[in-house]
C-alpha cells in the first residue's frame, strides 16, 4: 500500500473545532437490521447494505459474515484507520498497515449448554503488521496513541451501557425486505 495523502491537516482542523466546541464532536451512529430468512439478516447503515448470516455449520446459509466476525472486522479496520491518522498527526512515516484479528468463543454459552460459559468471545487478539522506516521508539509511540484512541478497541475493551427495548408489532413480510 502506498499512502501519498496525509490526513494531518484535516485531523488538526477537527481537533481545533472540537476544542472550541466539544458539543460538535458528539455524533450518533445508526444501523438497522432485519431477519429476512432463516438466520440471514439484511442490515443498513447510511447508504451501505450488508448481508449477515451464520455459517452452514451453525444452521445458516453462509451468505455473509456472522455478527462475531463483524466485531473482529470492525476492530481490524478501526485499528488500521487509527494507525493511519495518528501516524500522520505524529509525523511517523507509515507505508502500510495490516491487522489480523482472531477471537475464541465457546459455543456452549450461546447454545445454553453451560450457564457458566459466556456466549461471547473469551478473548480477542490482534496482530498489527506495520510497513514503516520509522524507529522502534516511534512505532511504540504510535502504538500507544492508537491504543488510547481507537474507538472500536475502546468499545470492545471496556464495559459500555447497552439499552435494549423490545416491542411487539405485526410486520408484513414486505416490510422485512424493505431494507
Amino acid at each position: 500500500m502506498t499512502q501519498k495523502k496525509s490526513f494531518k491537516g484535516e485531523f488538526e482542523v477537527f481537533q481545533s473545532t472540537y476544542r472550541a466546541d466539544s458539543e460538535r464532536a458528539k455524533v450518533r451512529y445508526r444501523s438497522i437490521s432485519a431477519l429476512v430468512e432463516g438466520l440471514r439478516c439484511e442490515t443498513q447503515t447510511r447508504d451501505f447494505k450488508l448481508t449477515v448470516d451464520e455459517r452452514t455449520l451453525l444452521g445458516g446459509t453462509d451468505q455473509g459474515p456472522n455478527p462475531m466476525e463483524l466485531i473482529l472486522t470492525a476492530l481490524g479496520a478501526c485499528q488500521e484507520i487509527t494507525y493511519r491518522l495518528y501516524a500522520d498527526l505524529l509525523g511517523i512515516p507509515l507505508d502500510g498497515v495490516v491487522v489480523e484479528v482472531t477471537g475464541e468463543v465457546d459455543l456452549c454459552g450461546f447454545f445454553s449448554v453451560d450457564d457458566e460459559t459466556r456466549p461471547g468471545y473469551m478473548g480477542i487478539a490482534a496482530e498489527v503488521i506495520i510497513d514503516s522506516p520509522a524507529s522502534d521508539d516511534d512505532i511504540e509511540r504510535l502504538k500507544e496513541a492508537v491504543e488510547s484512541h481507537c474507538p472500536v478497541l475502546d468499545i470492545i475493551g471496556n464495559a459500555n451501557p447497552v439499552t435494549v427495548i423490545v416491542r411487539k408489532q405485526d410486520m408484513a413480510p414486505a416490510a422485512m425486505h424493505a431494507l
